[in-house]
This record gives C-alpha cells, structure tokens and sequence, in this order.
C-alpha cells in the first residue's frame, strides 16, 4: 500500500499515521511519500512504514510537481493501491497513476479529500483545475463532508463515497478543571474554548464579535495568561464568559491586535499539548469555521461529553448528529445567544453534555477506517483471511 500526502501539521497527517499503523499490524507493507516534513512531524518510520520524501508542497510549482509526478510513477509502481491525501496529492498521484502496472491491471488509486477551498481568485482557479483532475481519473473518491461529495460528483467522478476519518482515543485529563482554571486566571467565569488554527478557513473574527457582547457581568475586560480574573462577583461575574483559543496561525497578530484594541476577554494560548485538560474545564467548546470536515477536535470534544455550539457548515452537522447547537455561519449573534443559553442555564448544558457523550460513543475508531479504506482497496481485512 502507498500513501501519498502533502504539507501538513494537523489532522490529515493523524489520519494517514493511524491508517498506516492499522495496516501495518494486520501485515501490510506500507509506504509513504510526502515532503521531510511528514516524516519528522508524524514518524511513520516509527508505525513500521518505509518513508521516501518527495516534495508534494502546498502551493504550484511546475518544476517540483513534474519532479514529483515522475517520482511517484516510479516509488508506486509495484504498489497493490495507492492513496493520496488532499488535493494536491491526489492530483499529482492522479497524474502519475496511468503508469501504475500492477496485477491484473493498474493499481486502484484512492483519494481523500479533507477539505475545501474558502478563498477565490487565482488559487480557486488552481484548485478547480487539481479538483477536475482528481475527479476524472482517481478510482474513487473519498470526502469528509456531503459538500465535498456533491462537488466531486458534478465533475465526473464516478465513485465517491464518504471518508471515515475517526479521532484517535482521548487521554485522560493530567490535570482537574480547577487547576486548569487557575492557570487561566479564569475565577469562577465559564470558560469557552475553541480548538482552531488561526487561519482564514476557521472564522475566528466571528468568535470576537460574540466575545465583544453584550454578556452580564459587567464591562469589557482583557485577560492574560496567569492573570487574577478578578474576585468572584466582580466585574470578572459568572456571567461573562472568558473566550479561550487553543491553537496556533498566521492571524495570530491580527486577532491579538483586535483583542486589545477592544479589551476582549480572549486568550489566544497558542499551540497546546494539554487539550484534554481545557475540554474537562470547559463549559462549552465552538467551532465559528466557514467551512470543516471532520474535525478532529469536534469528535475529540464529543468523547469527552463537553456541550458543542457549531457553525452549520461542511461535515459538522453529520459529525455532530444532533448533539450539539448548531448556528448560521458569520452570525455573531446566534453564536453568541448558543453559548449564553448554556452559560446560563446549567440544566441546559448538562442534558447536552449527556447527548455529546452518547454521540461520541458511536464514533467510528481506527479499526473501522482500517477496513473501510482496505474495501476501497478491493483487499481483505488482513491477509489470510
């Protein structure tokens, strides 16, 4: 089996390190190509798979991607199937895939889609052409979100079914809720967290604009990390929430000069290894993205049974199945009225927090992405079998 996959530092690399793990322990042999960067980020040399770096970047290149195409023609010519990654992997993999001998034919070529586009101009233009090279010539076509699905099948692609993308088994919180809050400096505030990437896709301007008000408890106020929030009662009031971003990205300067210009009690924590710790401490988790399609963090958030408001984009009512608020994407205000419906109503978060527990119970595991990607292989569960 041959994975190929692109640039990435989040959840598609995850992906493709628990499917290569899966594989790998059932006797497959496993290779994957990418960029250095995979490798050193995610080590699937370590889950028992050869890795060859071949530059797959994110961004146009003629020279590199015809480079790229010629390798992967060769590193994937014995291969039983190969499966690529994001879009522009997949095509440059669609590209390579006519010279892919294998027995009884060519080899199949599988691939995902994890996300899509949310900008214009040029790079949309780029992005409709890799779409259109995928959807003629891979086998099949995996999405995360019914979106996507629709998308791939008006421009010809003839198998496309949805992705199953799980989130590996939570870890235990290391630390309680209250030392999490003491850190923060949140008091007795509720806390709303948000697990992003500062980037354009996740909408975080619209978690500023809820933060901005009107909530109770009192003016505006900036909080910083390790900062008393202020005694209980105070302008600090269970009341107001304090707005928490874990998470790293290019805007981050352009939120923190938003946040003190207008002294919004929102923290941007950066790039976080405790996430199960802020999930236990927080009284509701948001997601304000323009567009997602499994993500991650949502299903990590409903294992550990915390209530979820949610923009209604992409594969996050699918994933959510009900277990959570949903709201129109851009409207400050209905986000704002979610979480304070939760904030204020503690019943109200509780009978969530059950329903997110229950959904985050039916959630697909490892093992089931295993088999559904060997089924799109045309290959048993495990080898003599």
């Amino acid at each position: 089996m041959a994975f190929v996959l692109g640039t990435t530092s989040g959840g598609t690399g995850r992906h493709v390190r628990m499917l290569t793990e899966g594989l790998v322990k059932l006797g497959h042999q496993v290779l994957v190509v990418g960029p250095p960067s995979v490798e050193e980020r995610f080590a699937f040399t370590g889950a028992g798979a050869r890795f060859v770096p071949v530059p797959v970047s994110d961004r146009p290149h003629p020279l590199n991607d015809a480079r790229a195409v010629l390798a992967l023609r060769r590193l994937t010519r014995n291969a039983d199937a190969v499966h690529a990654h994001g879009l522009r992997a997949g095509a440059l993999a669609a590209l390579a895939a006519p010279a892919l001998p294998a027995r009884g034919g060519r080899a199949p070529l599988v691939v995902t889609l994890h996300n899509a586009l949310t900008a214009g101009g040029f790079v949309g233009l780029v992005y409709g052409t890799l779409e259109r090279i995928v959807a003629r010539r891979a086998d099949r076509v995996l999405v995360v979100s019914p979106d996507l699905g629709e998308r791939m099948e008006r421009l010809g692609a003839g198998d496309v079914r949805p992705a199953v993308v799980p989130a590996p088994p939570l870890r235990p919180a290391r630390r309680t809720p209250e030392e999490v809050r003491a850190d923060l400096g949140a008091g007795e505030r509720p806390i709303v967290l948000t697990v992003a990437r500062l980037a354009q896709q996740k909408g975080l301007e619209n978690l500023l604009d809820a933060a901005r008000g009107p909530w109770a408890g009192g003016g505006r106020e900036t909080v910083t990390p390790g900062a008393s929030a202020g005694p209980s009662g105070e302008s600090s009031g269970r009341g107001r929430p304090l707005f928490v971003v874990a998470g790293e990205g290019p805007l981050r300067e352009a939120l923190q000069r938003r946040i003190d210009a207008e002294a919004l009690p929102v923290m941007l924590l950066g790039e976080r290894d405790d996430v199960p710790d802020l999930l236990a401490a927080a009284t509701v988790v948001v997601w304000t993205s323009r567009w997602e399609g499994q993500p991650l963090s949502l299903s990590e958030t409903l294992m550990a049974g915390r209530p979820v408001v949610a923009t209604a984009v992409g594969g996050i009512p699918d994933l959510l199945g009900g277990a959570g608020r949903l709201v129109p994407y851009g409207d400050a205000g209905a986000l704002r009225s979610a979480v304070r419906e939760l904030v204020e109503d503690p019943r109200a978060a509780a009978r969530m927090a059950e329903a997110a527990a229950r959904r985050g119970a039916e959630l697909p595991d490892a093992a089931d992405a295993v088999a559904d990607v060997l089924a799109g292989y045309g290959k048993p569960r495990s080898y003599g079998r």
